[in-house]
Formats: structure tokens, C-alpha cells, sequence
């Protein structure tokens, strides 16, 4: 019986060693790879998949035929600091305590943090933190502007990689020992604490930096924040695009080039991209921090206002994502979104779940912009500067001022902000007041403050910069 059993064993052994059907494993298919492209201080109208005639943006008007392009893109703030805090939390970023710009030397003496010492708080969760757990790996390339201590630091934020620099704004050349003395959060920084300078323009080392990140973790999935300081000031230039800027003068001409070059680094980045045959499984996503300023002559056209308003030309920006065989291409998104957005919405497409994210204020975008869902991603947003304060509700857009009566606008009839009908509707007027204060009712007190005289200024911007600068 011992031996009839053996015998059995063997045959099946036999069986499966030379039977022609072949078991295997049920391959997984691999993550989504996120790339996200984020120009910094860039006009709402100087691209050309913007309706530019004068600026040139081959790759980024390619990118937009082949994706998505959204009408109502919102930052969370008009100033680079806190509409990044907002962007990588998925959070209103006053609701821990940011609400202006963290600038040394321009802050209020009676602000709790200064200096160094302002920074996205540590129990904060950014998007990396989410990622990283999901098997990603991440990196910052460029502008952080969200801390200069140590503690701040990308690396200690979730991010697996950083290449960059930690302040705000810096030169695209290489700075003088006076420059990195003076200001040492603009030197740029591999890893954390390796200072060394760049050997060619900055917008091109950093797509440089993000091709090569793409080849070292091709065969993993990635998250890559590319934080372009272009074209924030100040205007530095190469003179081969300079030499291929010939219908413009002054900054319009030095702004239609620094565009060129980060128009040039992003088709540089999308070209490795589908070089290396990931193209098929990554989303794209294009954006920019806040609205155009006026000092280095951007175009909002043809929204009102610019950087440091909370009209439309301060907070409005100009917006693309793709991703192939789920987005479809050369189609526009015409309902408000945020940038509050992009956590929830990478969390998920990377195979988390968001909706177990209670502190989370944005929406995955996915469902509304693939159809599955027809309502508006938000029955509101929110945005707050000191004593500013706005609330969009539908096709409604209440401006509040320390220094007059709220404004009211139908968006949707009156892009411009020219049409005032605060008179004409005062029960709205008083309804979105109330709606606009209890969700202030709910902020954290800012960690830190600007000089009043730069609030003061910013309130003045408004009066001086309400017709929409036409592309020229």
C-alpha cells in the first residue's frame, strides 16, 4: 500500500514537471508614476495654450492637447509660501497657522515665528508622507519655501530625494560667496547639507536632475515635485533666448524667455519620460503657485489683478493634467478646482484611500473630470489675508477689505470683476459674509506676519491693477 502511494506521488510529481500547461502568477499592473510641473509667479495668459500670441510654449501646448485643460484652477493663496503649504497638505494652510509669506526680514517684530524658525509645522502631514507608504519614491527638485531651519527640511518631510533650494527666490546663475552669505537658504542644496552651485542656467540643471531621477527609479513608482523657480524674479536669461525673443522688449521680452526655457525644461522632462516608456502610466500635471505679478510685467488677461490680490488675476493659474486612456485628450474642465486637490487625488490614484483622511480639505479630482461624477468638485472655497477674505460659492465671489464695503460678482457673467453687485444683492451679500466667517471661525492664529505696510500695499494693488493686462 506504502509503495502504491509512493508510485502516485511520483506520477503527479511527473505530471506537473513536463505537463505543457504552465502556472503562474498573476502579475499586479504597476502604479501610477506623478510628475508634477510647477511654475512659479507665471502670468494666467502667457502660455500659448492660454491664448498667448507672443510667448512661445511648444512642449506645454503640446502637453495640453494631448490632456485636460481646467478654466477654473485656484491656488489656495496669491503669494508663493502659503498656496505651497496648501498644495502639498491638502489643507486650507490657515488652518495651521500660515496665512502670508515667510520673507526674513519683512515680518512684523510681533510675529510668533521669524526668520528661519518659519516653517510648515512638523505634525503636518504632506503629500510624500502619504506616498510613502504606498511604495513611492519622491523628490523635490527646486523651490521648498516652506522653512529654512533643518527640521523644515524636505528630507524631513516625507520626501525621499531633494535638489533645490530652500528659500523663496534666488539667482538662476551661480551665487557669489556674498550672495549665499547673505541669503544661505538660496544655495543650492543635493541631499541635505551638499552645497554645491550649478554649472549651467538653473532651469535647465533641474530638469537635468529630474531626467535623471526618472532613470534611477523607472522600475519603481515615483512621485516628482519639480518646483520651478522660473519665472519668479529675479529676470535672469540666457542670451540664446533672448536671441530668440524678437517682437518683444524690456521684461516682456526677458519673461518670454525665461518661459521659453521652462517651456523647453518641461518637454525636456516629457520627452525622457516617454524615452524611458512610461509615458502610458504617469500623470502629468501642470500648474503655477499664484497669479502673475505685476513688477515683472506678467499677463493675466483676462482676469483683474495680480500676485498678492485676491482677484481673479491673483489667485487664478493656468492648469493641464494627463493621463493617457483615463484622461481624455484636448478636452477642458470648466468647474472650480484647487490645488487642495492634488493630495487627495494622488493619494488615491496611488492606490491609498483619502476619504480615510479626515484633515484632508481637498477632493479626489478624478471622478468629476472623468464624469463619473457631474457635480462641482466644491460647493465652496476659501481664501484669507489678514483682514481679506474671500468665498466663491457657485457662480458667486464675495471680496471682504478692511477699508470698504464687500464686493459681490457673478465669476461666471464677469471674469473681469468689473460688474459690483453688492447693492443689487444684499441678502447674498450678508449670507456669504456669515458663510465666509464661520469658516474662519474654525483657523488656527498666524505663526507669523508681514510688516503692516506690505498688507497695506497689497490693498492698494487692488484699486491700481483692476483692468486686465492685454498679452503684448
Amino acid at each position: 500500500m506504502k509503495q502504491t502511494k509512493n508510485l502516485f506521488l511520483l506520477m503527479i510529481v511527473f505530471l506537473l514537471a513536463f505537463s505543457p500547461i504552465k502556472i503562474t502568477a498573476q502579475k499586479k499592473a504597476p502604479k501610477t508614476n506623478i510628475i508634477f510641473l510647477f511654475a512659479d509667479d507665471a502670468g494666467y495668459n502667457d502660455f500659448g495654450f492660454q491664448g498667448s500670441k507672443y510667448f512661445s510654449t511648444p512642449n506645454l501646448d503640446k502637453l495640453a492637447t494631448e490632456g485636460m485643460v481646467f478654466k477654473e484652477a485656484y491656488t489656495t493663496d496669491s503669494v508663493c509660501g502659503p498656496s505651497r503649504a496648501g498644495l502639498l497638505t491638502g489643507m486650507y494652510q490657515q488652518r495651521f497657522g500660515i496665512e502670508e509669506n515667510n520673507v526674513p526680514g519683512y515680518m512684523s517684530e510681533s510675529s510668533r515665528l521669524n526668520d528661519d524658525e518659519m516653517g510648515l509645522p512638523l505634525p503636518i502631514k504632506t503629500i510624500a508622507d502619504y506616498l510613502n507608504p504606498l511604495g513611492y519614491k519622491s523628490i523635490v527638485l527646486g523651490k521648498w519655501h516652506l522653512g529654512n531651519a533643518d527640521r523644515y527640511h524636505p528630507l524631513k518631510r516625507g520626501f525621499d530625494e531633494f535638489y533645490g533650494f530652500r528659500g523663496g527666490a534666488r539667482s538662476f546663475w551661480t551665487l557669489t560667496e556674498t550672495e549665499a552669505k547673505q541669503r544661505p537658504e538660496d544655495r543650492l542644496e543635493q541631499g541635505f547639507g551638499n552645497y554645491a552651485e550649478p554649472q549651467k542656467y538653473i532651469t535647465d540643471d533641474f530638469a537635468d536632475k529630474a531626467c535623471e531621477f526618472m532613470e534611477r527609479n523607472k522600475k519603481n513608482p515615483f512621485f516628482m515635485y519639480v518646483s520651478f523657480n522660473a519665472v519668479h524674479s529675479p529676470l535672469h536669461t540666457t542670451e540664446e533666448d533672448m536671441a530668440k525673443i524678437k517682437h518683444l522688449t524690456g521684461k516682456r521680452k526677458q519673461l518670454a524667455a525665461m518661459t521659453l526655457a521652462l517651456d523647453r525644461a518641461c518637454g525636456q522632462i516629457l520627452d525622457k519620460l516617454k524615452k524611458l516608456g512610461l509615458e502610458k502610466n504617469t500623470l502629468i500635471v501642470f500648474g503655477n503657485d499664484n497669479g502673475g505679478p505685476d513688477v515683472t510685467e506678467t499677463s493675466n488677461y483676462p482676469l483683474s489683478g495680480c500676485k498678492s490680490t485676491l482677484l481673479e488675476g491673483g489667485i487664478r493659474v493656468p492648469f493641464i493634467m494627463k493621463l493617457p486612456s483615463v484622461i481624455k485628450a484636448g478636452t477642458t474642465y470648466d468647474k472650480s478646482i484647487s490645488m487642495l486637490d492634488m493630495t487627495p487625488t494622488f493619494i488615491n490614484l496611488a492606490g491609498g484611500n483619502a476619504a480615510q483622511i479626515k484633515a484632508l480639505d481637498g477632493v479626489d479630482l478624478m471622478p468629476f473630470i472623468t464624469h463619473k461624477n457631474t457635480e462641482a468638485p466644491h460647493q465652496r472655497l476659501f481664501w484669507k489675508i489678514a483682514n481679506r477674505g474671500v468665498v466663491r460659492e457657485g457662480d458667486w465671489k464675495l471680496l471682504r477689505y478692511p477699508d470698504r464695503p464687500a464686493e459681490l460678482y457673478n465669476i461666471t457673467q464677469d471674469v473681469g470683476e468689473k460688474n459690483d453687485l453688492a447693492t443689487q444683492y444684499p441678502e447674498k451679500v450678508r449670507a456669504l459674509y456669515k458663510t465666509l466667517f464661520d469658516w474662519e471661525a474654525g483657523l488656527e492664529r498666524p505663526l507669523w506676519m508681514l510688516k503692516t505696510i506690505y498688507e497695506v500695499n497689497a490693498v492698494h494693488r487692488t484699486d491700481e491693477k483692476r483692468d486686465p493686462v492685454i498679452d503684448k
